[in-house]
């Protein structure tokens, strides 16, 4: 457990100030100042690494030695001598000592953990919110798959990833908005098109061909039957050599049946979007030439051998970029341009994209387009989301939208589930490449981790459906118990991190976090509820541990509630 203020950014760890951890973490900062000399803002406090050392630990002492040009151990013992006269924390800790070259371990009192139970019962869902120190207006841009066919795992990843840390910003306190970028102009979409446009003439007999670089996918044929079914024969004859207008019909109606589909797949994965922008009103506007004459008219473009350059190195950028070719035609970056300055202007705060592993240049040339505009290029923060394969029996399954072989959202979603998808795609850091193992996913059994979270709190449902049939009061106050258990203990302190753990994920973008305390979570509460008596407890014990139970139900249910999991109350 951190108390206090969460490691990285400016999220607080939205506890209430008299909350039992903030007053030992305050205790510990006013005591550590005064044994150095200096200020301490902030005191780590997390478990010891063997229980029986005590309940807390903090090094605290060992990182002021060279601040207090001091012995550590000597730091140490004033602070613990300062605890120990410190009537705030008196009631909370029942021993504090010293341990090797100058931890602090704390033995924490009942009182301590009836009073960390009562504030989580009490704050229910609301427990660990509002950790914002600054709130924030946020737009998180994320999966923007281009219509040329259906979203992949690689972007369902993305997907997860997205939404869980628009919720969890938004836990926290920020002001976010989901948007999603449609990439509808260019050849992709030509191709798209025309691989559109040959199936549908097939429809009709006709002896068409799909691109060679075209789209070969089963979804390219169904968009067609559908257009087949729209406008029946009106291409009869013609499909394979349309003219303008033809070919944009199919590219642009097919694009549109085509992210229909997309946004369905999406909304089935509990992923939602706020605004839809689109690519090529960049272009028809004007839009995208206006901001490339706007960089030329600051000096930040040049031209060599006919194609004009954006000085993105002036800008720390690893090299220049290419905005419009000697033939005339713009490049991906120049409808970048325009996008995100477009987004920089209408947005507060900040921007977050979310980008595929293919995509890392792009982080240095979107930060070079808003300083070159006199953009703050902090305001915009780019997460490259590594990929991810599905191991299917210890094999990779290999994808490619073009060929048509990729393994699609719906398709994981309708073999493995929304929860166990969802789930598994940010267990991991986004940065780190990930193998899903569809076997794991499927089992109905502890070894699957969305299932072990997932009976805990089902478990924990079921215990209180036991009292209230015993007639036990369950919404009673937490009463203090006599003592404390060890597994009580180590479930507690698990709690009590929670506010700490959602600001750290807010703060770093980092679902992955909470997905990591749930499994810890749920892992302390089987202990308890294993070697545990509940409901036929002695009374003083029994509304501790229903306490406890409150406590915990309400934690993973936010938890899972943030990565958009269901939180069953029976299975």
């Amino acid at each position: 457990m951190t108390a206090g203020r969460a490691a990285g950014g400016s999220l607080e760890s939205g506890a209430m100030p008299d909350a039992p951890h903030e007053i030992l973490h305050d205790a510990l900062v006013r005591a550590a100042s005064a044994a150095a000399g200096a200020p301490v803002p902030r005191v780590e406090i997390t478990p010891p690494a063997r229980p029986e050392h005590g309940d807390l630990a903090t090094p605290v002492a060992l990182g002021l030695a060279k601040v207090a040009k001091r012995p550590p151990r000597q730091i140490a013992d004033e602070v613990v001598a300062a605890l120990r006269g410190d009537p705030a924390v008196a009631e909370l800790v029942d021993g504090a000592e010293v341990a090797g070259p100058g931890f602090i371990n704390l033995r924490m009192s009942p009182a301590w953990y009836a009073r960390i139970v009562s504030g989580v019962v009490a704050a229910g869902a609301g427990h660990g919110r509002g950790g914002a120190q600054r709130p924030e207006a946020v737009l998180v841009e994320f999966v923007s798959v281009n219509p040329t066919g259906p979203p992949h795992v690689g972007h369902a990843r993305q997907a997860a990833l997205g939404d869980s840390i628009a919720r969890i910003l938004a836990f926290a306190g920020h002001r976010v908005t989901r948007e999603y970028y449609v990439n509808d102009y260019g050849r992709q979409m030509e191709l798209f098109g025309e691989s559109v446009a040959a199936r549908y003439a097939q429809l009709l007999g006709e002896d068409a061909r799909v691109p060679e670089d075209g789209y070969r996918g089963d979804y390219v044929s169904d968009v067609a039957a559908i257009l087949h079914v729209e406008v029946g024969e009106r291409y009869a004859g013609r499909a394979g050599r349309l003219d303008a207008d033809g070919r944009g019909f199919f590219a642009r109606r097919g694009g549109e049946l085509m992210l229909d589909a997309i946004f369905a797949e999406l909304e089935a994965f509990r992923v939602h979007f706020d605004v839809v922008s689109h690519e090529t009103p960049l272009h028809v506007s004007g839009d995208v030439e206006r901001r490339l004459d706007e960089l030329t008219a600051a000096g930040h473009t040049y031209v060599d051998e006919g194609a004009l350059w954006f000085r993105s190195s002036a800008f720390g950028d690893e090299k220049d970029r290419v905005l419009r070719r000697a033939n005339g035609v713009t490049t991906y970056l120049a409808a970048d341009v325009a996008y995100h300055l477009d987004k920089a202007e209408r947005m507060g705060d900040r921007m977050i994209d979310i980008l595929g592993a293919d995509h890392h240049g792009y982080i240095g040339r979107l930060k070079a387009v808003l300083a070159a505009s006199d953009h703050d290029p902090d305001r915009l923060e780019v997460l490259i989301v590594q990929l991810v394969s599905l191991l299917e029996d210890g094999e990779a399954r290999r994808m490619s939208k073009r060929a048509g072989t990729l393994v699609t959202l719906g398709e994981l979603v309708r073999d493995i589930g929304v929860d166990a998808a969802r789930f598994f795609l940010v267990e991991r850091s986004s940065d780190t490449t990930m193998d899903l193992d569809i076997g794991l996913a499927r089992e109905q059994s502890q070894e699957n981790p969305v299932y072990y979270v997932q009976y805990a709190h089902a478990r924990c449902c079921a215990l209180q459906r036991k009292a209230a049939e015993a007639g036990v009061d369950v919404a009673a106050s937490v009463a203090t118990p006599g003592d404390v258990g060890g597994d009580e203990r180590a479930l507690v302190a698990r709690l009590a991190e929670w506010p700490a753990v959602a600001a750290e994920a807010a703060a770093r973008r980092a679902p992955h976090r909470v997905v990591a305390y749930l499994k810890d979570l749920s892992r302390e509460f089987h202990a308890f509820y294993h070697r545990s008596q509940v409901v036929d407890a002695p009374p003083a014990e029994r509304a501790f541990r229903l306490g406890i139970v409150a406590a915990t139900r309400a934690v993973i249910g936010t938890g899972l509630d943030l990565i958009a999991v269901e939180a069953p109350e029976r299975m």
